[in-house]
């Protein structure tokens, strides 16, 4: 997701203020002399989205390497739900499927190696079961986020542990641009994404079920995705094969939604596509900007219809770029995903690029730390976002260039709820 996202803060406090707040909600009111105000609650600022991912693959976020203690990997983790708390955010997605495996004891796919080192092996404790326990426990909402196709960040099927889904159905399994994904042309392989899911979603009250941006894999120049057997076998019904592809697509996203609201009514289901959907050059609906990747076009993905069509519960375009970015603008993109969600079920938070604010790599506008700061300002001025989700937990902990404090300072000043 970062292409293509410790904090301490005393939980104590946190938690004695609740108490206070739940006493003083539920005691009786006490008479007032004429003329007396009642002491004011603190203020809530009004409900919207305040999230960050953790990102678990590559051991980007957490944990800080393989092969921790249990203790030392709980730990980590904690301090970085406590920085979270800390900068008044309300929710946190945690990566628990990074590439075909599992944070949680899961009967259908390996251990992830990035907790202990070695795919498939114990790490001695449940880290989904922790982590949705723990954010609760500090009144964090927790979103377990599903990389659907991804298998491994190599192309040697050998290298996965025996006991691998890809092992034992080597048919299921694309090697791509020095990777491996599972075909989405294969309705068995989207029976074994949801049945993997749905295991994590029944066993935990997650709050959420996320996906992000990687659908059919990002285009390589010059190097094909072969799935010419599946398309014989199933694209029949379709006038060309991005048309398969893009149905292949959908068709995860409806049943996948319907899997969870059975499973768990009230458990939200959303998805952080790439930014741009398409550009107005190649379609008069797109945006007006001169992306490199079109979704709808390169990624199969078509994140307007999700939206209009309500198939998800929240949509997180990850709109990483700076305000006048001249390719892609921040500030062209807010209003034209304004403009898709408007009327729609779907919420519409925006993801941003935290990560970018004080890399000197990234350009002029990042140097800024008050960037991020003005993309909030930016996008108040529309009424359909509803929020906005920071990449990643690592950036929002330290905040090297003090971006993140300038959000909170400029914007978060009271805790807020999150939209209904």
């Amino acid at each position: 997701m970062s292409r293509v996202t410790r904090r301490a803060f005393t939980v104590a406090a946190l938690s004695t203020l609740a108490i206070t707040q739940t006493a003083a909600a539920a005691a009786p009111a006490a008479p007032q002399p004429p003329g007396a105000s009642r002491a004011r609650r603190p203020r809530t600022a009004a409900a919207e989205m305040r999230g960050m991912w953790l990102a678990t693959v590559t051991n980007r976020d957490w944990p800080s390497r393989t092969g921790l203690s249990a203790a030392r990997q709980r730990g980590e983790l904690t301090a970085l739900l406590d920085a979270a708390v800390r900068r008044r955010l309300n929710t946190v997605i945690f990566q628990v499927r990074p590439t075909a495996d599992a944070l949680w004891p899961s009967p259908y796919e390996p251990w992830s190696q990035w907790l202990t080192g070695t795919q498939g092996k114990d790490p001695g404790w449940d880290p989904l079961g922790t982590a949705v326990d723990e954010a609760h426990a500090r009144g964090l909402k927790l979103h377990a986020w599903f990389n659907p196709y991804r298998v491994a960040l190599h192309a040697d099927p050998s290298r996965l542990v025996a006991s691998h889904p890809a092992r034992k159905h080597p048919d299921w399994v694309v090697p791509y641009g020095g990777k491996l994904y599972y075909n989405p042309g294969l309705p068995e392989v989207r029976a074994f994404v949801r049945q993997a899911i749905s295991d994590a979603v029944r066993r935990y009250p997650v709050d959420g079920v996320h996906f992000d941006d990687y659908f059919y894999p990002y285009p390589v120049a010059g190097l094909p995705f072969d799935d010419d057997a599946a398309y014989a076998r199933h694209g029949g019904a379709f006038a060309s094969r991005a048309a398969w592809r893009r149905g292949n697509i959908d068709r995860l996203v409806r049943e996948t939604a319907a899997a969870i609201h059975r499973l768990r009514p009230g458990t939200q289901f959303g998805i952080s596509p790439f930014g741009v959907w398409r550009n107005a050059s190649t379609d008069t609906r797109g945006s007006d900007t001169k992306a490199g990747v079109e979704t709808y076009d390169d990624l199969y993905a078509d994140t307007r219809t999700w939206v209009r069509e309500g198939w998800i519960d929240y949509i997180v375009p990850q709109l990483y770029w700076s305000v006048g970015q001249p390719a892609a603008d921040y500030a062209k993109l807010v209003p034209w995903w304004a403009r898709v969600a408007r009327g729609s079920r779907t919420k519409l938070y925006v993801g941003e690029a935290l990560y970018k604010a004080g890399d000197a790599t990234q350009g002029a506008p990042w140097k800024d730390p008050d960037e991020l700061s003005r993309h909030l300002a930016l996008a108040k001025k529309y009424p359909e976002v509803r929020g906005h989700v920071f990449f990643a937990a690592k950036d929002v902990a330290a905040d090297p260039s003090g971006a993140m404090a300038r959000v909170v300072a400029d914007h978060y000043r009271q805790p807020a709820s999150l939209p209904r």
